[in-house]
């Protein structure tokens, strides 16, 4: 009789544990979010609800989400952004330089027609004076 009392008590232990200890880790990603300052940190607390409600499907994807934001870092991502406003200032640079080198080339071609348009003028009225 003894053993049976032991072992329900120990059933209900084992029972209890399991079920605060799938809470305490449920709420790990969210622990993360805080301690990091994460924007999102309301979000992967409840959406750490949601996976316990789940069978901790979306858990490991929270624990991704929580440790990716990094509050010096942001979320990794600040050297791109320094690198893609670099390419952008080198390519505003050269589209002006292709745009003098067209104005440039665009002169040019007009100064050739007029020197053109002049020596074939020339040669009509030198063909036309002659005869």
């Amino acid at each position: 009789m003894f053993l049976d009392y032991f072992a329900l008590g120990l059933l209900f232990f084992v029972a209890i544990v399991f079920f605060y200890g799938v809470i305490a880790i449920h709420d790990i990603p969210c622990e993360i979010a805080k301690k990091r300052n994460h924007p999102h940190s309301d979000a992967i607390h409840y959406a750490g609800w949601v996976s316990l409600f789940t069978l901790h499907v979306l858990w490991p994807f929270l624990w991704i989400w929580a440790t990716m934001w990094q509050d010096e870092r942001g979320w990794g991502f600040s050297s791109l952004e320094h690198n893609q406003t670099k390419l952008l200032e080198q390519v505003n640079t050269l589209s002006e330089r292709i745009d003098a080198l067209e104005k440039q080339q665009m002169a040019q071609m007009a100064s050739a027609a007029s020197t053109a348009a002049n020596a074939t003028k020339n040669d009509d009225d030198n063909v036309g004076g002659n005869q």
